[in-house]
């Protein structure tokens, strides 16, 4: 299956590199391409992308107010959004992370990671990329708020997965270390996902870091 992007960014050049990186895969098509938040929106429900690339600061709608509106629950087959950010953008990505997006990229990181960031988000894999988003997430407040699921909720192994997945580890680098096969890990990850009501893998990773779960032994 070819996966269908939509590429939103108020640069022209970033747009024009991303389009020139992505049609060199035979899996990946652009659909579309965004100057702005509201167009992003706009275009998304024309074409139906099944990834978005979101900027962050772009001009008449930014891509947090657009990544909200595409992602708003109610949203029949909602695109993935990935946000492409700067490591000066903590203050936007952590809002991100809360409004449903499912992986962050950071605009000079590359061909490869751009290509496996959208191949992530396609199969429902989020991308947390240890060179941002560990960072990131550290820096999140580490108290357990009162609403947020216990520990005790998980189980010994689940625990292990969750500290894994929010150092940045793919499901693939998990099955190795924890020598269990990718699908158990997707198992893992589901039953970890439908505990702690989270959306999807960013948001667990979020979790284990604002309930101090990465300082525990």
């Amino acid at each position: 299956m070819t996966i269908r992007v939509l590429i939103a960014d108020d640069q022209a050049m970033v747009r024009a590199g991303f389009a020139m990186i992505l049609a060199a895969e035979d899996d990946i098509a652009v659909v579309a391409e965004a100057a702005d938040g509201l167009q992003a929106v706009e275009l998304a429900e024309r074409h139906r992308p099944d990834v978005v690339l979101m900027d962050i600061r772009m001009p008449r709608l930014d891509g947090l107010e657009a990544l909200r509106q595409l992602t708003r629950p109610g949203t029949v087959n909602p695109p993935k959004v990935v946000v492409v950010t700067t490591f000066d953008d903590d203050e936007y990505v952590h809002r991100a992370l809360h409004d449903g997006a499912c992986g962050f990229l950071v605009k000079d990181s590359g061909p490869a990671l751009l290509v496996e960031a959208i191949r992530a988000a396609a199969s429902g894999e989020a991308l947390v990329s240890p060179s941002i988003t560990v960072r990131l997430l550290r820096s999140l407040n580490s108290a357990v708020s009162a609403h947020r699921t216990p520990h005790s909720a998980l189980s010994a192994r689940e625990t292990d997965l969750v500290r894994l997945a929010a150092r940045g580890l793919t499901n693939a680098e998990i099955a190795a270390e924890l020598s269990i096969s990718v699908g158990t890990v997707k198992t893992h990850l589901g039953n970890v996902q439908t505990k702690l009501s989270a959306r999807n893998r960013v948001e667990i990773a979020a979790w284990a870091w604002e309930t101090g779960l990465m300082g525990r032994h």
